[in-house]
């Protein structure tokens, strides 16, 4: 779903002293000011895609809203899309940042995984406004700002490495399967989190936050059962299930 720049958009060169050369997707490519821009164009285009919508923003509008060149946005950011990926990455990263910081010292997996969420709560809140706008664009499935494309790896893979860490610092015994298959498993039900929180209208998303308090206990509970052999079974079905249908057909 990336949009073409007008005809001539990328003609334009990087402003005196910016090297030529794009970073790779995903990377910073620079420190200090370039960091500092970088941040300032994401910043940018967030605001603009909450009052225009994604469609309607463009990428020469999101360098002039930055005061920055066209050729110096298209160096850090090939695209909106890119843009949005950049936004994915800077999210992961504040999460993973937060969720460790909370984690620190605890061992038991449910609360382990009661502080991540919450820490997800709190990074996202000045978001929320800007995700309607943003799920719109991103639900549908040909389109590269989807979670589950090509394109998200990067972002994809860091949020499961959260769930990762939540899981290899938790003092749990359960079935060895479900702890190896875990850390998807719990981003995938993340991402079920990040819907209703996308739709939740209550002040400051206090239903999200109901949510993660009644739903995490349970999920705790659900793996400490993987143990019991009656329920081992089940338990593995579930897992064949999930990676079925994570398998092309």
């Amino acid at each position: 779903m990336t949009v073409e720049p007008a005809p001539g958009e990328r003609t334009e060169q990087p402003v005196s002293g910016e090297p030529t050369q794009r970073p790779a997707t995903g990377t910073t490519g620079t420190t200090g000011k370039g960091e500092e821009t970088r941040n300032r164009i994401v910043e940018t285009a967030l605001r603009l895609f909450e009052e225009r919508g994604y469609e309607k923003t463009t990428m020469r509008a999101v360098a002039q809203e930055a005061g920055v060149s066209l050729g110096n946005a298209y160096y850090y950011f090939g695209s909106k899309d890119e843009l949005v990926q950049g936004f994915y990455g800077r999210m992961q990263a504040a999460h993973a940042r937060a969720a460790a910081e909370r984690m620190r010292g605890v061992t038991a997996l449910g609360e382990r995984l009661l502080l991540t969420e919450e820490a997800f709560l709190v990074e996202a809140r000045r978001f929320h406004p800007f995700a309607g706008k943003l799920f719109a664009a991103a639900a549908d499935p040909q389109s590269a700002l989807s979670p589950f494309s090509e394109a998200s790896v990067a972002a994809r893979e860091s949020a499961v490495q959260i769930f990762r860490d939540v899981v290899s610092g938790a003092e749990v015994k359960a079935d060895a399967r479900v702890l190896a298959e875990l850390p998807e498993l719990l981003w995938l039900a993340h991402m079920g989190l990040v819907l209703f929180w996308v739709h939740d209208r209550s002040d400051r998303q206090r239903r999200t936050a109901l949510l993660v308090r009644r739903s995490v206990p349970m999920i705790d509970r659900l793996v400490r059962l993987s143990r019991l052999r009656p329920l081992r079974p089940v338990a593995h079905e579930v897992l064949d299930l999930a990676r079925d249908l994570r398998s092309p057909l």
